[in-house]
């Protein structure tokens, strides 16, 4: 998900009560919430690719393990440069919120089609929700909402602990409704599909604000194509059927020689070689709108 989803989450589970853990767990818990994408970062200094190492270890069981110590001691490090007026802070409190805020983020990434990696470093599986698109704007209202609402209930001596305890369970249940919107999409595009080729895999993609549509990606053997769903209208299967090309024997060579091809093929879910202008490029099914911008790697250099 996107930076602004994480900060919004680490400030409602913060209001739904967890601020209370320790003076600076609020800051910790937003800080602690987004620190996962420090890999795209510290790509470059190590000398890894962006795309390969992101989702990984700083998403998995390693960095539920360095990350939170990592958002402690941030937070220490401005307590000594900027002292607060809340009291000492509570080492183990604060803690406590690092380790769930960071454990906020893989759990909202694991909800996209792109995929985290939770097991890394013991392993390296992608693993893939296909419930919400990366950045999700009733997401951002149910939380805002719920932040304002607790925000005006503490200024008023309410609870203001409920309002963000009901933004936070209606997220729960939109992720729920989307759930069940994939698995129907995938339910009802499965038997047009098999009228061209037996499915091997079949994705539903979600769609930017009509959340309850799905741009559903299959593959059989040698094809691939998609099918448009909306609950009210059905599923109809995309006129536009394309080959998968991966026995382009110009890609078992760069596989062999090329360290970015391999690098894309760990990566990619949905892999398949396309034709631009005459020259071979190694891509991905999922995201057709960004391969010229990201997901295109040439087979043959020049």
């Amino acid at each position: 998900m996107d930076n602004l989803t994480h900060s919004l989450a680490g400030a409602v589970l913060g209001r739904m009560g967890l601020k209370r853990l320790s003076p600076r767990a609020m800051p910790a818990l937003i800080i602690s919430a987004n620190l996962p994408d420090i890999d795209s970062w510290i790509a470059p200094w190590l000398g890894l690719p962006g795309r390969t190492f992101h989702r990984g270890f700083t998403h998995g069981v390693g960095g539920l393990l360095v990350m939170p110590f990592v958002a402690v001691a941030i937070i220490f490090l401005w307590e000594r440069l900027r002292p607060g007026k809340e009291g000492p802070i509570k080492p183990w409190g604060l803690l406590l919120a690092c380790f769930i805020g960071t454990l906020s983020h893989p759990l909202l990434d694991l909800m996209n089609t792109y995929g985290v990696r939770l097991f890394e470093p013991l392993s390296d599986r992608w693993f893939y929700g296909d419930t919400l698109f990366i950045m999700d704007p009733w997401i951002w209202i149910a939380l805002i909402l719920g932040l304002e609402f607790s925000w005006r209930a503490e200024r008023l001596a309410r609870n203001w602990q409920r309002p963000a305890i009901y933004s936070f369970g209606a997220v729960l249940a939109y992720i729920g409704l989307n759930g069940i919107v994939s698995s129907q999409a995938v339910a009802a595009s499965r038997p047009l599909i098999e009228r061209i080729e037996p499915p091997r895999m079949i994705v539903a993609g979600e769609v930017p604000l009509t959340f309850w549509k799905r741009q559903v990606m299959w593959r059989g053997a040698k094809l691939a194509g998609s099918v448009d769903y909306d609950p009210f209208a059905g599923a109809r299967l995309d006129a536009k059927i394309v080959p998968l090309n991966l026995d382009d024997p110009r890609l078992a060579a760069a596989e062999r020689t090329d360290a970015d091809v391999r690098n894309f093929l760990f990566w990619s879910r949905m892999p398949m070689v396309i034709h631009v202008d005459g020259r071979a490029y190694l891509s991905d099914q999922r995201f057709p709108a960004l391969r010229r911008v990201t997901f295109m790697v040439p087979l043959d250099k020049r």
